[in-house]
């Protein structure tokens, strides 16, 4: 699933390559991937680029006078550059396009999907405060008014594992499961240990944890194409996805624990005290 510095990176290359241009096209291949009807997809068309945003893991087109064109990439979706669109029109059914956005240069982008579980979201809205997803967001952890107090108020009393807090975007938005899992392994926690139990010195190392890591991941994405970031992504991850790997600060073995549709890898020398996390759902620590 694209994470807040993917989906950063992505902005950057769309600012870079949208703003100012006329979408002629916006061509919807799976219907279901489209969440609203009003205004309908033909609003944007004639219109031009007049920015790009992120909200957390949201992308953003926001179109001169005209509505904005916001769209969650989901786990399996992707955005894909082409300098020149396919002529033709796109068959219904036919392979892992969701939706064809065309401009009137030539270029434009693909929405994709992969798998069985369609969960890729397309909104045109005239303010993104209304796709619910955004509405429902928490604050971005690389806002300059983002402080090390601010993420303390956030996690004072919460009852959850660190792991569950970091990815919840009504918390913090932005953070998924593949960075949470590389904050935690900066951080030196568990990912099991509870939010409310952090020390105010534990919450200054996760807070930091979390600044540089998304820092460093957004500042490692900048500049690359849109179909280079997924390798990018997985070249950068040091615990997540990494199993059976050396750990590359102590060369312990990462672990892995895995959910009903997910999983989680740490390293047990670097997070838990040596002591390995009971693989099934519900895990806790082995005794």
């Amino acid at each position: 699933m694209p994470e807040l510095p993917e989906v950063e990176a992505l902005r950057d290359f769309l600012t870079e390559h949208l703003t100012g241009r006329e979408i002629v096209r916006v061509l919807p291949v799976a219907i279901s991937v489209l969440k609203t009807y009003d205004p309908p997809l033909t609003a944007l068309e004639g219109r031009r680029v007049a920015a790009v945003h992120r909200h957390g893991k949201f992308l953003d087109v926001e179109t001169a006078d005209g509505p904005h064109l916001v769209t969650h990439l989901a786990r399996a979706g992707w955005l894909h550059w082409k300098d020149g669109l396919p002529s033709g029109m796109p068959k219904p059914g036919k392979g892992p396009l969701a939706l064809r956005v065309a401009l009137e240069t030539g270029a434009g982008f693909d929405l994709t999907e992969a798998g069985t579980q369609k969960r890729l979201a397309v909104y045109v809205v005239a303010d993104p405060q209304q796709v619910p997803g955004v509405a429902r967001l928490g604050p971005d952890p690389l806002a300059d008014d983002f402080d090390e107090a601010r993420f303390a108020a956030l996690l004072d009393g919460e009852r959850r594992q660190l792991k569950g807090a970091l990815r919840d975007q009504s918390l913090i938005a932005g953070v998924g499961n593949a960075y949470s899992d590389e904050i935690l392994h900066v951080a030196k926690m568990s990912p099991f240990k509870l939010a409310a139990s952090l020390t105010d010195a534990e919450t200054a190392r996760l807070y930091a944890a979390l600044r540089g890591t998304l820092t460093e991941a957004v500042e490692r994405s900048r500049g690359i194409a849109a179909g280079r970031l997924k390798a990018e992504k997985k070249s950068g991850l040091r615990v997540h996805g990494r199993a059976s790997e050396p750990c590359p600060v102590c060369g312990d073995t990462i672990r892995e624990v895995s959910f009903s549709d997910s999983s989680l890898q740490y390293c047990p020398t670097c997070q838990t005290g040596g002591k390995p996390l009971a693989d099934r759902r519900m895990s806790r620590l082995l005794k």
